[in-house]
């Protein structure tokens, strides 16, 4: 298999650029590095391009080595014939490979092994050709010896057909055939263990559907029903067409004695062993593309949440909701410097006594430190906790504070890390918890680095999956979007720069004590002093790393230190200084390019990095996040008993899942879209309409209070 010929034809790229990208993947390049600056080699493949390439060269790598296995396992035992090879070479997925090897794997001791060791393969090798004139009694009776344990013709019979079924079930062509007819004809089925229990399973309590048909996110609810011993769960394969295809292929003499024997072989093959193996892999196989989608929703979720947009320039009140242990708050500067931390008690178990003391708390810190914004925790009392506020701000109407209602998942996990004890160690898990809240507004991404993205909140049966493959996943879309942003090297976390290309846990730490043992660094360069920290990693990170008021104005943007030289001559050959870049006169520089391959050629650059370069010229550390909306800022609040039906209201996507999004409308509840209700046209899945952060127009179809269940329509609105 020519894998860059492969990669080209499934990722529908040119073969050229497949085989650029292997090379630099093999020299060890990140996908962040190779996307931002190898642009020229690769013909621009981004970054999601350029991460399913990677997951693709490992898997067909993978094959070719478990093929060279299997093909020198088999030659070992003498038993490579040039079809065979000529099959294993051909085979396109792992199973195929493992169906191929199945007749020359060595196996456990089995029935068939048992039999064959009583010395009854002749037998069974009789019976499989249907050629006999005698009886299979005369037959099989020719094969008792009680030494061997066999002591009558049934059980040589027996023995026979223990190898026969065996011997069926290791055919490669069979496995392909049951399992193809399997998953196009076959249906889940399942059934409640106790239809009385009340469970959130209900409705698949008596539930059937084909294979073929199964969405994603009903198999993983199916596969934890089953898990939680609520759920029994069938796969019901085409039984009798699959027996009748078999028959077909294996019994020449319809009416001689052996076809009754083969009859019962064939249903003995299929029912004890293919047909269970098939069920596993189906099961399996259904497994995999269910989780691979939800990663992908997951990591597509991760990748807007964390490009929110910081609210910069504000200080912030973090604020932890809770009800008996009281509320959290911590005051954070604009710099995101913890200014004040305390605890009030405006819920229950409370008074009014309690209330008028929490307003006036909050209100003399308002003061005190000019806050603008209060970043409430969307969890336990959060409800409680934002009816407090909004009364409090409308008897301060001249501190014009707004507010924000914040996803805190996660916030509770990074309280309790040792990352958080190592920052706050004098703080406790609520006053950290009320720092994450107020700090991720100001700079979501840096927050939220500090939590496992698993326990963010924006997936589904996150908990469920195979937790390598989205860790893997999930730390891929962290480390995109760091890169896209770049950080500051100045002011960036430990934990923020272990996502920069080419930095390590190892490397990060040693960034923060240079820092801390040496100043502020003032130049790109002095990375290079920085220990452990190589060539190599250098040319990975250097360009992703920002320093502002330092010795070189180009440090400060996410020009690569490689091109330096030909952005000095570029500025030179326009009339500019690399001074101006930090004065802000670099505005229309794009313009005074005529022709972008002849200053190209002149520089001794490609044109594709030309223009990135003239791009971050005239915007200098452009943030990519400025595009993404806005968060909702409030200064009133709505409760569940106000809603309507046929109301219109704004909100904030705050999770996307394959049957819908839920979105915040400013009551404790967040809305289900369902994705019939999403657009007026055909949409495969929600992701084609809305992401998560988005701002959307949506209408209320319906409120159940009991459930706590809310359900929106955007159709007709967000045009």
């Amino acid at each position: 298999m020519n894998i860059n010929q492969r990669l080209a034809e499934e990722l529908k790229i040119e073969l050229w650029q497949g085989e650029a990208a292997v090379k630099l993947i093999d020299e060890g390049n990140t996908i962040p590095f190779i996307s931002r600056y190898r642009k020229e080699v690769t013909g621009s493949l981004n970054d999601e391009v350029l991460r399913k390439l990677s997951e693709r060269l490992t898997y067909l790598r993978n094959l070719e080595d478990k093929k060279k296995q299997v093909l020198a396992s088999i030659e070992e035992q003498g038993k490579l014939t040039d079809e065979l090879w000529e099959k294993i070479q051909a085979a396109e997925t792992l199973v195929v490979v493992e169906d191929l090897y199945r007749p020359y794997r060595p196996k456990r001791r089995t029935r068939a092994t048992i039999a064959k060791e009583k010395g009854l393969e002749p037998l069974a090798n009789t019976i499989l050709l249907q050629m006999t004139k005698k009886t299979l009694e005369e037959e099989a009776s020719a094969y008792i010896d009680p030494e061997k344990e066999v002591n009558t013709w049934q059980e040589a019979l027996q023995g026979a057909g223990d190898i026969l079924a065996e011997t069926i079930s290791d055919d490669a062509n069979y496995r392909i055939r049951i399992r193809s007819l399997t998953q196009k004809e076959g249906k889940i089925v399942t059934e409640a263990k106790d239809e009385k229990a009340a469970s959130v399973y209900e409705m698949y309590y008596q539930y059937e559907e084909p294979v073929a048909k199964m969405a994603g996110y009903r198999v993983l609810a199916i596969n934890r029903g089953e898990k939680e011993k609520i759920l029994s769960v069938k796969l019901i394969a085409p039984e009798e067409q699959i027996v009748r295809y078999m028959e077909k292929q294996l019994i020449i003499r319809p009416d001689g004695d052996a076809a009754r024997v083969m009859e019962e072989v064939i249903l003995d093959s299929y029912r004890r062993l293919i047909g269970p193996a098939i069920e596993r892999e189906i099961r399996n196989e259904l497994t995999e593309k269910a989780e691979d989608g939800a990663i992908t929703v997951f990591g597509k979720n991760l990748e807007q949440l964390l490009m929110q947009p910081p609210i910069a320039g504000q200080t912030v009140l973090g604020w932890d909701p809770a009800f008996r242990t009281g509320c959290k708050l911590a005051v954070v500067d604009p710099t995101g410097k913890v200014l004040d931390t305390t605890v009030v008690y405006p819920t229950a178990p409370t008074n009014e006594k309690k209330i008028r003391a929490a307003k006036d708390t909050v209100e003399a810190m308002i003061k005190k430190y000019g806050i603008s914004l209060i970043s409430v925790g969307n969890g336990t009392a959060s409800r409680e906790s934002e009816q407090v506020i909004v009364d409090m701000l409308k008897e301060i109407p001249e501190a014009k504070v707004q507010y924000v209602i914040t996803n805190e998942a996660g916030a509770s996990v990074y309280s309790a890390s040792k990352l958080a004890t190592d920052e706050f160690p004098n703080f406790d898990v609520g006053q950290r918890s009320a720092t994450s809240i107020a700090r991720r507004v100001q700079d979501p991404l840096a927050e939220l680095v500090k939590i496992d993205p698993k326990s963010i909140g924006v997936g589904q049966y996150q908990h469920d999956m195979n937790q390598k493959k989205l860790g893997e996943a999930l730390t891929g879309v962290v480390e995109d979007s760091v890169n896209k942003v770049g950080v500051d090297l100045n002011t960036a976390s430990a934990s923020l720069l272990e996502y920069i290309s080419g930095v390590s846990k190892a490397i990060a730490k040693n960034i923060v004590i240079y820092r801390e043992e040496n100043g502020r660094f003032t130049s790109r360069k002095d990375l290079l002093k920085v220990a452990k920290l190589g060539p190599k990693a250098f040319e990975q990170c250097a360009g992703f790393m920002r320093i502002t008021g330092g010795s070189n104005p180009l440090d400060a943007t996410s020009v690569h230190p490689e091109s330096y030289e030909a952005a000095s001559r570029l500025l030179e050959k326009l009339g500019y200084s690399a001074e101006d870049i930090a004065g802000g006169k670099r505005a229309g520089l794009s313009r005074q390019i005529r022709d972008y391959k002849k200053t190209a050629d002149e520089l001794e650059i490609g044109e594709i990095t030309l223009r990135d370069i003239v791009k971050e010229l005239e915007k200098p550390a452009r943030d990519p996040r400025d595009e993404m909306p806005k968060p909702i800022l409030r200064t009133d609040v709505l409760d569940i008993k106000d809603l309507k039906e046929g109301m219109i209201l704004k909100g904030t996507v705050r999770n996307v899942i394959d049957f819908g999004a839920f979105v915040d409308i400013g009551v404790h509840q967040d809305g289900l879209v369902h994705i019939s209700q999403m657009s007026e046209k055909f949409i495969k899945h929600p992701l084609e309409a809305v992401s998560v952060g988005d701002v959307v127009e949506v209408r209320v179809l319906g409120v159940d209070e009991k459930k706590n269940r809310i359900s929106l329509s955007m159709k007709g609105l967000n045009k």
